[in-house]
């Protein structure tokens, strides 16, 4: 199965009934694909919307309707839009339940960088820094290394979005959870090993002792 489909679907595994979400741009996108049947999940846009829909059928956009990553969305009955400066103070006071963003680089402390390489044009922070200190759980969605070079760090070395800020990070290989004490491995993903993911992962690794295994659906 693609990876990022195993990653989007143990993500919307976590959420629970009722939750405000915000999906970040890219792979997060995909976890409103796959919420569990029966689990009530309203998401959330930066630029101005609750209750965001799935992306329409081709032919049937509305790009006056658009999601933070400009692509087309739908709105769900009793969906909503507004400004900027109320989407912000949803987010900024506490109200969205989690957020699932992507990341470029995560550390054992949960600091996160996601948002700008050193020499590139970037269009901007986008609302990624408010989101993760204002959302009551943060959830890195991402692949497990990039081009064979691991994401999950003892130290970030990209600018930073946020200071250790992330609760989860779910990829194709494994459940990690930031602690006080490290980063604990509490699931690996349908193919890994132990030995394999410690090898994709720079930062020392706490093995739960309730270790089990995901996506073998």
């Amino acid at each position: 199965m693609d990876s990022k489909i195993v990653i989007a679907k143990r993500v919307a595994e976590l959420l629970h009934d009722g939750d405000v979400v915000n999906l970040g741009i890219g792979l997060p996108t995909m976890v409103a694909n796959y919420i569990p049947e029966g689990m009530d999940v309203t998401f959330q846009s930066e630029n101005g919307f609750l209750g965001l829909g799935p992306a329409p059928e081709k032919g049937n956009e509305d790009w006056e309707l658009v999601n933070a990553g400009g692509m087309p969305s739908s709105i769900q009955p009793g969906g909503m839009y507004f400004d900027s400066a109320t989407s912000f103070g949803i987010i900024r006071g506490g109200h969205v339940d989690a957020t699932v963003l992507g990341a470029m680089e995560v550390d054992e402390k949960g600091s996160l960088a996601n948002w700008k390489i050193p020499g590139k044009m970037v269009p901007g922070m986008g609302g990624a820094m408010d989101l993760v200190v204002g959302a009551n759980v943060v959830i890195v969605a991402m692949v497990h290394t990039q081009k064979g070079a691991p994401k999950i760090l003892k130290q970030c070395t990209l600018p930073l979005t946020a200071k250790e800020q992330v609760n989860l990070i779910v990829t194709e290989m494994a459940v990690i959870r930031v602690t006080q004490n490290g980063l604990v491995l509490e699931e690996l993903g349908p193919e890994a090993t132990v030995e394999e993911v410690q090898a994709a992962t720079e930062a020392e690794l706490i093995i739960s002792p309730n270790l089990k295994r995901f996506g073998l659906e």
